[in-house]
C-alpha cells in the first residue's frame, strides 16, 4: 500500500504511474499475476492511491472527503478477492481473478488492508501532514502520533513557519 501511494513525489510532481510502463513496473515488483497492464488501467489506478492518501492522511487526524471515500469504496467493491485456508488452517483474503490490472492491484491493496485493520496496524499506515510532501509512513512511534514523515525534514519545516508565524505576529 505505501509503495503504491508513494508512486507520487508530490513535491517533484514525479509520477512512477505516468505510463503503462510504471504501472507494470509496480505491478511486477509486488508479483502480481493477471492481465498485463495497459493504459486504460491508469485513471482507476491512480484514483485508488490517491484514495489510499486520503485514507492514511485521516489517520493523522484530517478528515477524508466525501466524495474521496464513495470513490474508493466504489473502486473496492469492484475488488475480486477469494478467501484461503493454507494447510494450518490460517484463513488469507487473496485477489481472485480479475479482468484487468487495476482490479488486480485493487483486489490486492483490499486483502493488505483488510489484514492491516485486522492486526491492529492499518492506522498507523499515514501521509505526511506537509503539504508539499504528502509521502505515505509507517508511523513507529509509541503513541502512534507521528504527524510527518521525517522530523528532520517535513517536521523541521511545518515548526519554523510556526515559530516565524508567532514571531511575526508578536506573541
Amino acid at each position: 500500500m505505501r509503495d503504491l501511494i508513494n508512486t507520487l513525489d508530490v513535491e517533484t510532481d514525479a509520477d512512477a504511474l505516468a505510463t503503462a510502463d510504471g504501472l507494470a513496473a509496480l505491478v511486477h515488483e509486488h508479483g502480481l499475476t493477471g492481465p498485463p497492464p495497459a493504459k486504460r488501467d491508469l485513471p482507476d489506478v491512480i484514483r485508488l492511491r490517491e484514495g489510499l492518501r486520503a485514507a492514511c492522511l485521516a489517520h493523522t487526524g484530517a478528515r477524508m472527503p466525501k466524495e474521496t471515500a464513495d470513490r474508493l469504496a466504489a473502486l473496492l467493491e469492484d475488488a475480486p478477492l477469494v478467501l484461503t485456508l493454507d494447510e494450518d488452517g490460517a484463513a488469507a483474503l487473496r485477489p481472485a481473478g480479475a479482468r484487468t490490472a487495476a482490479a488486480a492491484l485493487t483486489a490486492a491493496v483490499a486483502a493488505a488492508v483488510f489484514a492491516a485493520a485486522a492486526d491492529g496496524t492499518w492506522s498507523r499506515l499515514k501521509v505526511c501532514e506537509a503539504h508539499d510532501c504528502r509521502w505515505a509512513y509507517y508511523d513507529r512511534s509509541p503513541a502512534g502520533r507521528r504527524r510527518w514523515c521525517t522530523m528532520a525534514v517535513c517536521g523541521s519545516r511545518a515548526k519554523m513557519r510556526t515559530y516565524r508565524a508567532r514571531r511575526s505576529s508578536g506573541d
